[in-house]
Formats: structure tokens, C-alpha cells, sequence
């Protein structure tokens, strides 16, 4: 049932019970628990397949196997974030994660199958086979798939493609909607909410090497941060080991999966060389096969390193990864003959913003999950395959908590004056905003990357800053909104970077190469000030502190 349009103060307002921000597993999920208590309003840039969920291939771990148990899932996840997950948050998606999975085959969810049983693959880091996949190497858009067919039957959902978040709307410290942004007409909107739920994904794009999808940037994340909630852990940025490198094309995921299924690392010396770094091999943790492939690199002077699946069988790999064989055969790369340019890219944050354990941020009617939240149960390094499973089990229980904020209590007042300017006569240029956009996403990448280094992680700040205060200026659409959002993520990944002195899982400093001081067991957090009343205003001072 679509909400009705009210005018306030000559702006459009959309009166709901319910506001979800993204369309991914975890909005999905949300959006179908949501709509058994009020009306539902989801917006997403772009289409129902601009999402990251969307694209992931290689599966979702869950303990069902007959080898397996909920006890072994938690141990492998807490030794893959180097024991700086929430315990009790990791405890819930161990533990959750199987009625979730169940309750999707319910709902039509095609998992492969081996005679007639589940079938299940082996990832880094994991002790058993636990991932199950979808289509081979399409686990992601199955699920998302099912999870649509399932959305599209309720009738309390109404769905708003093309329609970009622009900032929360925040009144007496609480969060009651979102300003939204018609990509279409350009026209500026309210959705008013009881309860707001960011499922907007993580920010990839920030970085000039990513896996993930053109609208990867970073606008929840952006939009909680100024409206002063709570960000946690946002140096932990995982990079994939194994992005398919051609100069001339963008960085295409090759699932960890390939090195499950008995996939090898070379050098363009030929040589095996996981064995060198972890005893695992192949199969070690992902910011360790990571920094192995980036120091083989920097040793015989390459830009990349080589998977080898050849000897795995043409017929298998053709049945087991249609997408990965059909993908690289256009770039003229036939993986059955030939081993497979490789190197790191940027795949998904570990941070972000801060929730309990129903998805609940700082800020009261605004919740968080799946990649856009830090729910705790990723650590300083995900373990593979926990994250669409991470957006099943908190984005049902981020909806169930949101139910219990449905209010008519209290109408919020939200005057054109609170609202962002739609326009700016003295806008910068677009080619000034896409200037800092590219420049930005190669800074990343040079000094706020794979390896860092205090010296490099100052400069990033302070180039960063710089940017910040230009953007003042972006003109409102969503190319300057979103470089806006991608700068200040920027800034809080490097900030985060540089406060945290010591390495750990993802974050790499090569000035601490190893655990050092009492530093590394607490987590980074950012937050900044904002008045009690607000409509969307940007806060100015930045608050950092630390907690065990």
C-alpha cells in the first residue's frame, strides 16, 4: 500500500511508519518482516540490482552441514577477525543463521545441490565445508532473487527506485526519515518514519581498485556520521586477494571459492609461494593471502600475481563457475588453458556504523545492517561468506526492532530552512567534482591502503580535509552528493587509520609491523557533534575515542 503524498511548508512530504535505505539481502529481509507492522517505504539508488549483494559470488556460510557445528562457525569467525569481534554478536549469527537459511529455501531460495543434499564448499579461514552457493557462482542474485519474489507480494511495501538519499532527518537528537533526492526530476523530498533502517551497503568506490559496483560510496555511512551517530572500526577495509588484473578493464572478482576448490597462487615466476606465508596455504585469511600477493609483487617487481585452476578440469570449472569462465573469455582469458592475472582489491568494510544487537545505532528511530553497520561480528578481518549471512540474521532483527518505534505520538516540524539547499548558484563545475572524485580514489589506494604507513596516513588526512571544504560548493545532484560522501568517508577511514598505531588483521601499518602496546585490543570510533535540533545540518567538530 504506497503512502500518500502530503505538502508541509511547500515541501513533499511522504508520511510511512517504516523507511528502509538500500535493497540489498539485509533490506530485503527487513522490508518483509517490517511489513507485518505498518507501512514500508524502500528507496534505493538506481535498480533493484544496484546493490552489492547483487553481485556476490561465492556464497553464504552457515553451519548445516552434517561436519559442522554452530560451535566451529563461531571459533573460525573469531580467529579470522583476530578475536576483536563482539563475541555476543558473533554468537547470534552463528547461532540465527540456520532458521534464516531455512526460512529462504521456504521461500525459494535455489541453493545447489549433490544428491539431493545441500552442497557445500570450503573458503579461507574455514575449517569446514560450510558455504553454500547458488547457481555455482551466482549465490548473491539468487538470494536476492527470492528475497524480491517474496518482497513483491506484500502489499504494505512500495518500492522508490532511482531516488538518492541526501541526509537523515534528525529532530530532538532522534531520527525521524530521510531527504530524498529524485534522480529523475531532480525534485527534493521528505519521507517521514517512526523508524529508519541504513542498508546502504559499504563504500568500495572510495578506493581506485574495488570489486564492488559504481554506487558502492559510502551514503549511509556519510549520512549517519553527520547526523552523529557512532562509527566504529573504520580502518578495518578488507581487500580480495584475487580481482581479476587487466589494465584496460575493471577489477572483476574471482571468488575465494576458486582457491577452495584446490585453485593455486603463482608468481610471473611461476613459483608457489602461499607456502612461504601461512600454513594454510591457498587458504589462509584474506589479509593474509592479501599482504602475500602484495610483497610477491613488490619482490619480482609485477603488477600482479597468477591463480592457476587449470589442472581442475574444464568440464568442472565451466559447471561450477559459469560466471567467472564466461566473464574472463570476454577479456579473452579462458581459465580452463590459462592461469589468471590476479591482485588485490577493496571488497568490504568491517566498519561502520555502531549498533547493538538489533541493529540499533546511537541514534534513536535509526538502525543499521548488513555492510552499511558494525554490527561486531567481522572484527579487524572478515571471515569468507559471512557477510550475506550477516544481512539475513541483523536485517530481521534490526526490523524487529524497529517495529517496536512505530508512534504517532509525535509529528516532527520539518522546515525548508533545516532541509539541504537544493540549490547553489556558485556550484563548482562537474569536472571539479569528478577531478576530486578520481583524485581521491587513487589517494586511497596509494596511502591509505593494503600497506600503511604513518607518514602516508598524515598526507591522506590532510589532502582529504582540503577536498572537504571544496565540496562545500558540489552542486546538488548525485554525482556531487555522492562525492561528498565518499570524501568524508575517506576522511574517517584515514583518521581511523592513523589513530590505530599497531597492525591487526586488515590494517597494516609498516611502521608497527607487528602487535604492539595495549592499542590493538580496543576499537576506533568516530562520532561528531550535532545540535539538539536539526534538520540535516553538518556538524562541525569531530570527537575520537576508544574502548576495550
Amino acid at each position: 500500500m504506497a503512502s500518500s503524498a502530503k505538502s508541509h511548508n511547500s515541501l513533499q512530504v511522504l508520511p510511512t511508519d517504516f523507511l528502509i535505505l538500500g535493497a540489498g539481502v539485509a533490506g530485503l529481509r527487513a522490508a518483509i518482516e517490517l511489513s507485518q507492522h505498518g507501512r514500508v517505504i524502500m528507496v534505493a539508488k538506481g535498480g533493484p540490482q544496484d546493490n552489492n549483494s547483487f553481485y556476490a559470488q561465492g556464497g553464504v556460510a552457515v553451519a548445516l552441514s552434517e561436519e559442522d557445528d554452530v560451535v566451529l562457525h563461531f571459533a573460525d569467525t573469531l580467529k579470522a577477525g583476530h578475536q576483536l569481534c563482539s563475541r555476543p554478536a558473533t554468537k547470534v549469527l552463528v547461532e540465527e543463521g540456520p532458521s534464516r537459511i531455512h526460512e529462504l529455501i521456504e521461500w525459494g531460495a535455489k541453493f545447489d545441490t549433490v544428491d539431493g543434499k545441500l552442497a557445500f564448499t570450503r573458503e579461507g579461514a574455514h575449517s569446514r565445508h560450510r558455504v553454500l552457493r547458488a547457481g555455482g557462482d551466482a549465490t548473491g542474485s539468487e538470494m536476492v532473487r527470492a528475497l524480491s519474489v517474496k518482497a513483491q507480494s506484500l502489499k504494505n511495501l512500495t518500492w522508490m527506485g532511482n531516488h538518492f538519499a541526501v541526509e537523515l532527518c534528525i529532530q530532538d537528537r532522534r531520527c525521524w526519515g530521510a531527504s530524498i533526492l529524485d534522480e529523475l526530476n531532480g525534485t527534493l523530498k521528505v519521507i517521514k518514519a517512526s523508524a529508519t533502517i541504513l542498508v546502504t551497503g559499504g563504500a568500495g568506490q572510495v578506493y581506485a581498485r574495488t570489486t564492488n559496483p559504481p554506487n558502492a560510496t559510502g551514503d549511509g555511512i556519510a549520512m549517519a556520521f553527520r547526523a552523529g551517530a557512532v562509527l566504529e572500526d573504520m580502518e578495518f577495509v578488507q581487500f580480495h586477494p584475487t580481482a581479476l588484473y587487466l589494465p584496460s578493464s575493471p577489477p572483476f572478482l574471482l571468488s575465494e571459492a576458486l582457491r577452495g576448490e584446490g585453485g593455486i597462487l603463482r608468481n610471473n615466476r611461476c613459483e608457489r609461494f602461499m607456502k612461504l606465508y601461512h600454513r594454510n596455504q591457498e587458504l589462509a585469511p584474506r589479509d593474509i593471502v592479501s599482504r602475500a600477493i602484495w610483497t610477491e609483487m613488490q619482490r619480482t617487481k609485477a603488477r600482479h600475481v597468477y591463480l592457476d585452476v587449470t589442472h581442475l578440469g574444464a568440464t568442472f570449472l565451466k559447471e561450477r563457475f559459469p560466471t567467472i569462465y564466461s566473464t574472463c573469455l570476454r577479456y579473452d582469458i579462458d581459465i580452463t588453458e590459462e592461469w589468471i592475472p590476479v591482485s588485490p582489491s577493496v571488497h568490504y568494510f568491517m566498519g561502520g556504523v555502531k549498533t547493538d544487537l538489533h541493529g540499533a545505532s546511537n541514534l534513536p528511530g535509526l538502525f543499521a545492517a548488513g555492510e552499511v553497520a558494525c554490527s561486531g561480528v567481522h572484527g579487524a578481518n572478515r571471515l569468507a561468506s559471512n557477510s550475506l549471512l550477516e544481512g539475513l540474521v541483523f536485517g530481521y532483527r534490526a526490523a524487529q526492532a524497529a517495529s517496536r518505534f512505530l508512534t504517532t505520538d509525535f509529528s516532527p516540524n520539518f522546515a525548508e530552512d533545516t532541509l539541504p539547499r537544493k540549490s547553489n548558484s556558485r556550484a563548482m563545475p562537474t569536472q571539479d567534482v569528478e577531478k576530486i572524485r578520481n583524485s581521491l580514489r587513487r589517494l586511497m589506494w596509494s596511502k591509505v591502503g593494503l600497506v600503511r604507513t604513518g607518514n602516508s596516513l598524515q598526507k591522506a588526512v590532510d589532502q582529504i580535509q582540503q577536498w572537504s571544504q571544496k565540496l562545500s560548493a558540489a552542486p546538488f545532484n548525485r554525482p556531487g552528493l555522492e562525492t561528498r560522501n565518499m570524501v568524508q568517508v575517506g576522511q574517517c577511514i584515514a583518521e581511523a587509520a592513523l589513530w590505530r598505531a599497531n597492525s591487526v588483521g586488515a590494517h597494516y601499518r609498516e611502521d608497527f609491523p607487528f602487535y604492539k602496546g595495549l592499542k590493538w585490543k580496543l576499537h576506533s570510533r568516530c562520532q561528531q557533534e550535532v545540535p539538539a535540533k536539526s534538520g540535516a545540518s553538518i556538524p562541525k567538530k569531530t570527537r575520537k575515542t576508544a574502548r576495550s
